[in-house]
């Protein structure tokens, strides 16, 4: 009776070291990414939790404690500037979307019909998006500005009467952050929407062509609607791009003239790190972190919810 127990009691042992194998294949991957979830959620997460602490306090130079309620937000919300910066970034924003949409479809189509060098044309479109935003603010302050570049340029050839000034006008420096911007997202937004045409079945084309529809009445009735998701995706990095702008504005404008340039990220940083206001500083990164959260929500719900229904 000994003998046969040890000789059933010998199979057990490989089973025991295949499970302990399973547990360790299971858990690697998990303490592989654990150093780098630890570092986000520190470096992010809890610094953002840090930042709405900040703005409940009464924090100017140095961060301190000495909480006060949301009295930062009732002075952001008395703001003048704030104001200026949020009107310029529904301006700049909304135009920025629109343009960057329009132009990436019409480019898209265009590159969808199988042209001669196309692969030359969608490097040349998508070649400003490898830029930053610096180097791009930089180029366009050259050409734009008023003795040296474009208006400098067309007067030199005999047009003395021609003016394009936009970049030292109060009124029309925000839309030059427009044209900037445009210039440079325009070919990634191409980008995604050539890759959603080239998604599309064929045969969709071939029968609407047999039902006697034409070419742009084929794109704008049975293509377009049929790029919503992609159409969705664009809206939503565009609208994050609009209001993180800071750099682009740093690099051309500067917020100026004055703060006709204004855009939220610029009027945190002034007045969080120039202005030894870090609690006033604090509450506007708050209200932009719930503008960016407005537009993601959004998006991660649609995703999930395809994917629900998928």
């Amino acid at each position: 009776m000994t003998i046969v127990s040890h000789a059933q009691e010998r199979p057990a042992r490989p089973a025991a070291r295949r499970t302990a194998a399973a547990h360790l294949q299971d858990w690697l991957p998990r303490l592989v990414l654990a150093p780098s979830i630890a570092i986000t959620l520190f470096f992010v997460y809890g610094f953002m939790l840090w930042t709405f602490v900040l703005s409940l306090t009464s924090s100017r130079m140095l961060p301190s404690y000495d909480f006060v309620g949301f009295a930062q937000y009732a002075r952001l919300m008395a703001n003048d500037r704030w104001w200026v910066a949020s009107t310029n970034l529904v301006i700049f924003g909304g135009l920025f979307v629109a343009i960057c949409l329009v132009i990436g479809v019409v480019l898209a189509i265009l590159l969808d019909q199988r042209i001669r060098q196309e692969g030359a044309l969608r490097t040349l479109y998508l070649y400003p998006m490898a830029l930053s935003f610096i180097v791009t603010g930089v180029v366009w302050k050259w050409l734009l500005n008023p003795g040296l570049g474009i208006q400098a340029m067309v007067r030199s050839w005999g047009f003395e009467s021609f003016t394009f000034n936009w970049i030292v006008d109060p009124d029309m420096a925000i839309y030059t952050l427009v044209l900037a911007a445009v210039w440079q997202a325009s070919g990634f937004v191409m980008a995604l929407f050539l890759a959603g045409l080239r998604g599309i079945d064929d045969s969709i084309i071939k029968a609407a062509q047999l039902d006697g529809a034409s070419l742009p009445r084929v794109y704008l009735r049975v293509i377009l609607p049929c790029l919503r998701p992609v159409v969705f995706s664009a809206v939503m990095i565009l609208s994050h791009i609009a209001i993180k702008s800071f750099d682009l504005v740093v690099a051309l404008t500067g917020g100026g003239p004055g703060y006709a340039t204004d855009l939220p990220a610029t009027f945190m940083y002034t007045h969080a790190f120039t202005r030894a206001q870090i609690g006033l500083g604090s509450a506007s990164a708050m209200l932009m972190l719930g503008g960016v959260l407005a537009i993601l929500i959004p998006y991660l719900y649609s995703e999930l919810r395809s994917r629900k229904h998928g």
